[in-house]
C-alpha cells in the first residue's frame, strides 16, 4: 500500500503531471490532494481533470477553493484599501486572480465537484496508524498551519482532538516533519507554487502494510518553461505575479531549517 499525499498544486498541470509521473513509477495506488487545488495557476481546469483521474483519489477544500466558490477574499479587504488607497492595485489584483479562476471552472461545470470536497480524509493503516488529511490544520482551512518553526505549544492546541497518529497537512508549502507528543505532522511541501529555495515540486509517499509504515518526502523537478508558456497562453489577469514564484522571486524560507524533513528524488 502507497499513498501520494500533495496539496497546493495551484493550478500547476505541469507540476502535478510530474508529480503523478514519479508516485505511479514508485507503485503509489492512492492519492491524497489536500486542498489549494487550483486558484492562482493557469490551468484550474485540466488540474482538476487530472486530479479527478487519479486511482483512489481523496480530495479535501483549502482556503483558496472557498475564496474562488463564496468570495471570500484574503487581504487586503476593501476597508483596508480605504484606509490606505495605496492597496488598490494589490487589492483589483487578487479579485481580478480568484473571479478568473471562478469563471473557468464555472465555465466547465468544475463549480459543483469544488463545493462539494470535504475539510478532512481519514483512513485506516493495515498496521492500525490513524491518518487525517487536512489543508491547514485540524478543523480549519487557514490560519498559521503546519511549520517547521510554529512553536509546539501552539501546535499541540492546533492538534488537539485530532483523534490521529499522524496528521497530515499543506497550505504553508514548507516541508516539515515534527513529532508533537503523541501526534506527528507531516507537510509535504507545494507541488505548484514554490516559497522556499528548493523549487521543485514537494509530496510525500507513505508506505504500508501490516507489519508498520513509513513517510518518504520526495522533490520533483518539472520543466519550468512549459509552465511559463502554458502560463502566457492562459489569459490569466496576474501573469507576472505567478512567474515570479517559478522565477524563484518569492522565496520566503530555505528549505532546510529545523522541523524540515530530508528529502529525496
Amino acid at each position: 500500500m502507497k499513498i501520494g499525499v500533495l496539496a497546493d498544486v495551484h493550478g500547476n498541470r505541469v507540476g502535478l503531471e510530474a508529480v503523478v509521473a514519479d508516485g505511479t513509477a514508485g507503485g503509489v495506488d492512492s492519492w491524497w490532494a489536500l486542498g489549494d487545488l487550483v486558484a492562482i495557476g493557469p490551468e484550474p481546469v485540466a488540474t482538476l481533470e487530472l486530479l479527478a483521474d487519479l486511482p483512489g483519489v481523496r480530495c479535501t477544500r483549502g482556503n483558496t477553493e472557498r475564496y474562488v466558490l463564496t468570495g471570500d477574499r484574503p487581504a487586503p479587504h476593501a476597508d483596508d484599501v480605504l484606509a490606505d488607497p495605496s492597496l488598490l492595485h494589490l487589492f483589483a489584483a487578487v479579485e481580478g486572480s480568484f473571479a478568473w479562476t471562478r469563471g473557468a471552472l464555472a465555465s466547465r461545470g468544475w463549480l459543483d465537484w469544488l463545493a462539494g470536497l470535504p475539510l478532512e480524509v481519514r483512513t485506516e493503516l493495515p498496521d492500525g496508524t490513524r491518518l487525517l488529511g487536512v489543508h491547514a490544520s485540524p478543523g480549519r482551512d487557514d490560519g498559521d498551519g503546519i511549520t517547521p518553526h510554529r512553536p509546539e505549544d501552539e501546535l499541540r492546541a492546533a492538534l488537539d482532538g485530532a483523534a490521529a497518529d499522524v496528521v497530515f497537512a499543506g497550505h504553508t508549502h514548507q516541508p516539515t516533519d515534527r513529532q508533537i507528543g503523541p501526534v506527528r505532522v507531516v507537510n509535504g511541501g507545494s507541488v505548484g507554487n514554490p516559497v522556499t529555495d528548493d523549487l521543485r515540486a514537494g509530496y510525500v509517499v507513505v508506505h504500508a502494510d501490516r507489519h508498520g509504515h513509513r513517510v518518504e518526502h520526495r522533490r520533483v523537478a518539472y520543466d519550468r518553461y512549459e509552465f511559463l508558456a502554458r502560463l502566457a497562453r492562459s489569459g490569466h489577469p496576474e501573469v507576472d505575479h505567478i512567474a515570479s514564484f517559478q522565477r524563484g522571486e518569492q522565496v520566503r524560507y530555505p528549505a532546510r531549517r529545523p522541523g524540515a524533513p530530508t528529502v529525496t528524488g
